[in-house]
């Protein structure tokens, strides 16, 4: 049985993840978000902390963790509460500091979870400790991400990557980065995989960087590929195209990623409903908790309502990872995850910027970035739209070609 109180040993961790966002990417939030596309050096300083954290086994959860299943589902009676529910918590907590920073993490990427889910066990220690991004979107498809035609053909013990991808977060700065294609585009999406292609392997080029409305302190690149030739044994997991399992080898990724971005969401709008009470606070709006939301102020009614939203996206995420922990399908939580804490971060801090005014809107307070940052977390790794069609699907028991 779940319980969704923190578990009382990831709480160090957790207390650690929160003072390192107001120690350290508070104070220079604003700074990199005005200096887009420079890299924040005061990171790698934190990332090395980390490292060691994750060495001596005093962090489980500090590093990226993935979703892992056995073929009885898990169920040995034990519940666990491991590497992803102190992930999500931990990720939370930093993004109460600043979305973008920590999105630009050393060795935090997706594209480590992406890792983390789908290699094989002598993957896993081969790329250990690399930075890796994630190249799925495409120009010709945003969150389909079955409409992959950017190709990979094998040539000898290597193969031969073609295709452009967009939106790559980290994609300049990571070590690596897992690209999504291709197969062979006849067989549809079961010939989907995913590659670890290093950075300076040639033929693949960062062709731009994109300038965007939040998350600046992130880089987002546009990738590449040109006869870029990857070693056969960095393709994921199997090579075998399998029919029957379809896309569910690579759509695993999503199970791991989206309760990561959904925590995204929880930690910035959490944010701004902290300093939001305090500024109404001062304005003498007082919100009482002991009292029922319509005989109290509009203002302190209308946050109570944004709290109220806010902790059912929260006790979403953490059962979504709770699952995964325990070795539980959580596909159809993962998106209720994501698509809840999407929704509600995007409105719990435009309402904040609102609530508060002239002081929301101007740059004086961080509530007009946090609005900003909150956006993108509604968007990337599925959009809003796309997450109500999965879980309505998984609700429904319909296939992707019964409901589209």
């Amino acid at each position: 049985m779940i319980n969704l109180e923190t578990p009382k040993k990831h709480r160090a961790l957790i207390e650690q993840a929160h003072q390192t966002a107001a120690n350290m990417l508070r104070p220079i939030s604003r700074k990199y978000d005005a200096a887009e596309h420079e890299y924040p050096k005061e990171l790698d300083m934190l990332a090395a902390m980390i490292d060691g954290l994750s060495e001596s086994g005093a962090a489980e959860g500090a590093g990226a963790a993935g979703v892992r299943r056995d073929e009885n589902g898990g169920d040995d009676g034990k519940v666990k509460n491991g590497a992803n529910l102190a992930s999500v918590l931990s990720v939370a907590e930093m993004c109460w500091g600043d979305t973008g920073l920590m999105l630009t993490m050393p060795r935090q990427g997706l594209g480590n979870s992406a890792i983390a889910s789908v290699a094989t066990e002598e993957q896993l220690k081969r790329f250990q400790g690399t930075w890796a991004a994630m190249a799925i979107t495409e120009p010709s498809f945003g969150s389909d991400s079955a409409a992959i035609t950017t190709t990979a053909k094998l040539d000898g013990d290597h193969y031969v990557l073609n295709g452009e991808k967009i939106f790559v977060t980290s994609g300049e700065r990571a070590d690596s980065v897992v690209v999504w294609a291709t197969l062979d585009k006849s067989l549809g999406r079961a010939a989907i995989k995913s590659f670890v292609v290093e950075k300076g392997t040639p033929g693949m080029k960062v062709e731009r960087l994109e300038h965007k409305l939040g998350i600046r302190a992130s880089d987002t690149a546009v990738i590449l590929f040109t006869d870029c030739r990857v070693p056969a044994e960095n393709l994921l997991g199997s090579p075998e195209i399998d029919v029957k399992q379809g896309f569910a080898g690579a759509m695993a990724t999503f199970d791991n990623t989206r309760p990561l971005v959904a925590a995204m969401a929880v930690g910035t709008a959490r944010a701004s409903l902290d300093l939001t009470r305090e500024l109404l606070a001062k304005a003498g709006v007082e919100v009482d908790y002991d009292r029922p939301a319509q005989v109290q102020s509009a203002a302190a009614a209308k946050f109570l309502q944004m709290e109220a939203d806010w902790e059912a996206a929260q006790l979403l995420m953490m059962q979504s990872a709770w699952m995964a922990d325990n070795r539980k399908p959580n596909s159809l939580e993962a998106s209720m995850a994501k698509a809840k804490a999407g929704r509600v971060g995007s409105d719990i801090t435009l309402s904040c910027v609102e609530l508060c005014g002239t002081l929301g809107y101007s740059e004086g307070e961080l509530l007009e970035k946090w609005a900003r940052d909150s956006k993108i977390l509604d968007i990337f790794e599925g959009t809003q739209q796309i997450q109500q069609l999965i879980v309505a699907r998984r609700v429904l028991g319909l296939t992707s070609g019964e409901l589209k």
